[in-house]
C-alpha cells in the first residue's frame, strides 16, 4: 500500500511538473478567462480595491494582446467612476487611518488603486481628465508629513505603485521620495527578517497572534502576495539609477526567498503560510500574486531563473490545472478578508475579481516566460 501511494504521488507530481503549454495555448487561455469574467460581470462597478485589482490584470491582458474589447471594458469602468476613487473634495476631511469604504477615505489606498488603471489609460491617450484626480490626491499626499499611510500589507499593492506610475508621467522626485519614506515605515512595522515575510498588519505581529497548529507566526498568503506583486510593479517603473532601487530589490529578493520556502508540493500556497493546518486546502489569489511576482523577477533578471524554475513550474501547474475551471472561471479564491480564516469556504466555485485579476497577471508573465 505504501509503495502504491508513493507511485501515485510520484505520478501526480510528474503530471503537475510536466509543462506542455505553448505561447499560443497560453494566450488562448488568457482570453478565455478574461472573456468569461467580462461576460459575467458588468464594467459598471465601483472603483474600490476589489474591482480595481481585476482591472490591473485586464490592463496587462490588453497590453499583451492589443484586443480593443479589453481596453473598452476598462474605459467603461473608468468613465462610470468619473476617473476617481473616493470623491470627497474637502481635503480637511480626507481619511486613511482606519478602514473605510466611504467617500472621505480619499487617502486610503483601497480607494487609490484605481489610479493605477487610469494612469495606464492616460498613457494610451493623453487626456488630462484621466489623471486629474490622481494627480490631485497623490501629489497632495506626497507633501504631507505623515508616513503611516500603508499600515496594512495590501496597501503595498493598492497604493505604493501609484507613485512610480505617476513619476513616469510627471518626473516629480517628490513622488519617489514619499513612496520610499512610506514604504520604509511599513517595512519597519511588518517585515519579519527571520522568515522573510510580511505580517498583514500590526495586529498580527508575533506574538500578538499565534498559529493554532504550532503557536508560531501567522503570515497570510494573499497579504504577502500583495507585497511581492506590489514590489514588482514598483521596480518596473522605478528609474534604474534611483538611489532607492537597491532597497526595493533587496526586499523583493528576500520576500521571494521567504515565499518559495512555503510552497506546497502541489504548487499552491495555503492561506496560513507557515502552518497549513490552520487553513488547509487550495487558495488561488495568494498563489497567483506570488507566481506573478516570481515570474516578473525572473523575466526581468532580478531573480535567478534556475533557482525559481521548479517553484514557478509547480505554481503555474496549479493555476492552469486546478484554479482554472472548464468554463474559464478562476476558482479557489479566498473571499474578502484579512487573515487565514478556516471558517470561510474556499472551493472550485469561489470566485472574486481580485482573484481573476491576479491569475491574469501571472498568466501574462508566464506567456513572456515560456520560450515558444
Amino acid at each position: 500500500m505504501k509503495l502504491l501511494s508513493a507511485i501515485m504521488l510520484g505520478a501526480t507530481f510528474f503530471a503537475q511538473t510536466a509543462l506542455a503549454q505553448t505561447k499560443e495555448e497560453v494566450i488562448t487561455t488568457i482570453e478565455k478567462v478574461n472573456d468569461y469574467w467580462q461576460s459575467h460581470n458588468s464594467a459598471k462597478c465601483r472603483g474600490f480595491w476589489d474591482n480595481a485589482a481585476y482591472f490591473t490584470g485586464n490592463q496587462e491582458v490588453y497590453a499583451l494582446t492589443g484586443n480593443k474589447k479589453y481596453l473598452d471594458y476598462s474605459l467603461a469602468w473608468a468613465n462610470y467612476n468619473n476617473w476617481k476613487g473616493a470623491t470627497q473634495t474637502d481635503k480637511s476631511k480626507w481619511e486613511y487611518k482606519q478602514y473605510g469604504e466611504g467617500m472621505n477615505h480619499v487617502l486610503f489606498a483601497d480607494w487609490q488603486i484605481c489610479f493605477q488603471v487610469y494612469i495606464d489609460l492616460y498613457k494610451l491617450e493623453h487626456r488630462a481628465e484621466r489623471i486629474e484626480r490622481a494627480l490631485e490626491v497623490m501629489c497632495y499626499q506626497s507633501t504631507t508629513a505623515e508616513k503611516d499611510y500603508w499600515w496594512w500589507s495590501d496597501a503595498l499593492y493598492m497604493g505604493m505603485p501609484i507613485f512610480t506610475k505617476l513619476y513616469t508621467v510627471t518626473h516629480d522626485q517628490k513622488l519617489l521620495d514619499k513612496q520610499y519614506e512610506c514604504y520604509k515605515w511599513t517595512d519597519s512595522l511588518l517585515f519579519d527578517s527571520e522568515d522573510k515575510l510580511y505580517y498583514r498588519d500590526g495586529k498580527y505581529v508575533y506574538p500578538k497572534v499565534k498559529t493554532a497548529c504550532n503557536g508560531g507566526k501567522s503570515f497570510w498568503a494573499r497579504g504577502d502576495g500583495w507585497v511581492l506583486a506590489g514590489l514588482a510593479k514598483v521596480l518596473q517603473d522605478l528609474p534604474k539609477d534611483s538611489k532607492y532601487r537597491p532597497f526595493y530589490i533587496d526586499r523583493f529578493k528576500k520576500l521571494a526567498e521567504g515565499v518559495a520556502k512555503c510552497q506546497q508540493p502541489e504548487g499552491y500556497w495555503t492561506r496560513s503560510m507557515l502552518c497549513p493546518d490552520d487553513a488547509p486546502g487550495y487558495e488561488t489569489s495568494g498563489t497567483a500574486f506570488f507566481t506573478y511576482g516570481l515570474l516578473w523577477g525572473v523575466n526581468n533578471g532580478i531573480l535567478p531563473a534556475k533557482q525559481y524554475e521548479q517553484t514557478i513550474n509547480k505554481a503555474w501547474n496549479y493555476l492552469y490545472n486546478t484554479a482554472l475551471q472548464q468554463d474559464g472561471s478562476i476558482g479557489y479564491v479566498q473571499p474578502i478578508g484579512e487573515k487565514p480564516d478556516p471558517t470561510r469556504t474556499v472551493n472550485a466555485k469561489s470566485q472574486a475579481p481580485f482573484g481573476t485579476g491576479a491569475w491574469l497577471l501571472a498568466a501574462c508573465e508566464y506567456y513572456r516566460y515560456i520560450k515558444k
